[in-house]
């Protein structure tokens, strides 16, 4: 019987001493890959997000002027579209016609007012005068009632001639008269007043009448002064003109899309994590990103907030499981990542692009 080489079993020992030093490496490579990824947390299902202004018109009309080009920076309040505004002027200068003709029969009304109230006036004086005077008459009605009383007694014991109770029971009843004439004066002076004052009552509703008449042009001077204002579109912030859909021209209807206007400046990241990669992820953790546009290179960032639903139910067709068969899918959850100032001041990330966040847990 042979006995084994020397040679044979130096390569037994050294096959096993390759095979312990790979499983030991092997194993120490799975512990910092698990480590790994039990700190770092990514998706490839994340993408650049962004405020979008959709820029509409107010009113309808043909595109006098363009002020902007396909992807040309703008600031807030720079002009962007001219409509062409005749029309629009035209009403303006209507209304404020309108608005003239209105205050022009206001004041109208304001002087008729004022002649009412004068008139109102000038009669209340009158009836406190032909009062005075009607106390006057009747004072001299009580004297000349006193005096013919008088003449009657001395009449009747001849101790003045009739001639003179004559004259008392004239001027008795001259009194009476009077106070009769000054009575009937003061009743028409009171119906005066009335009438008076109905005059004003109704010149008063004129007057609230033409005021609201005023407001109602006013109001509509105002729109059509809006509407004018409206033929000039202006940038409403900071940012990039993008998916530009009009020209000089063009007739545009209200509300219709003409260019969007893109913050680059304000832009974070979407990441859609599975619901089971979420169990030790908060706000405030750290992020690393890379874009597939720039590869090598990596972006920092933090956790700004968790979605508090799935995308899943807040889709225009939400699943009903209670509905049909069930089959068990993994949700996933957006996450808003924040970029830091100088990835922000870099303006490089365009919205929509494609980016694989990887979140540090501590």
């Amino acid at each position: 019987m042979e006995e084994p080489k020397p040679d044979n079993n130096r390569r037994k020992k050294r096959a096993l001493l390759i095979f312990a030093i790979v499983a030991v490496v092997g194993a120490v490579v799975v512990f910092f890959y698990l480590r790994y990824k039990a700190t770092h947390i990514s998706t490839d299902d994340a993408f650049v997000d962004g405020r979008i202004h959709t820029i509409a018109s107010k009113v309808s009309g043909t595109v006098r002027a363009l002020h902007v080009k396909d992807n040309q920076e703008v600031r807030k309040g720079d002009l962007l579209v001219e409509i062409d505004a005749v029309d629009y002027d035209v009403r303006v200068k209507e209304a404020s016609s309108g608005v003239d003709a209105e205050k022009g029969t206001l004041a109208e009304v304001e002087a008729r007012a004022a002649a009412a109230e004068s008139q109102l006036s000038e009669i209340t004086a009158r009836i406190e005068a032909e009062k005075a005077n009607l106390q006057l008459q009747e004072a001299n009605l009580r004297q000349s009632e006193i005096d013919l009383k008088r003449a009657e007694n001395l009449v009747r014991k001849e101790a003045i001639p009739q001639e003179r109770y004559d004259r008392a029971r004239t001027a008795y009843d001259v009194s009476v008269a009077q106070v009769k004439a000054v009575r009937e004066q003061v009743k028409q002076a009171e119906k005066a007043l009335d009438t008076q004052k109905a005059v004003i009552r109704q010149v008063e509703s004129l007057r609230t009448a033409q005021i609201s008449a005023i407001r109602e042009k006013e109001a509509k001077l105002n729109t059509a002064q809006l509407n004018s204002g409206y033929t000039k579109i202006y940038a409403p912030s900071d940012g990039y003109v993008t998916k530009r859909s009009v020209e000089v021209g063009n007739q545009i209807q209200t509300g219709q899309p003409l260019l969007a206007v893109v913050p680059l400046d304000d832009v974070w990241i979407t990441a859609n994590y599975k619901e089971t990669q979420l169990e030790k992820v908060k706000p405030g953790q750290k992020v690393t990103i890379e874009v597939d546009s720039y590869p090598g290179k990596e972006f920092k960032g933090k956790i700004d907030s968790i979605m508090s639903g799935t995308g899943a139910i807040f889709s225009l067709f939400p699943p009903e499981n209670a509905t049909g068969n069930f089959v068990k899918i993994v949700q996933r959850i957006p996450v808003k990542i924040v970029l830091e100032d100088d990835a922000k001041r870099e303006q490089v990330l365009r919205v929509g692009m494609s980016v694989v966040p990887t979140i540090i847990v501590e």
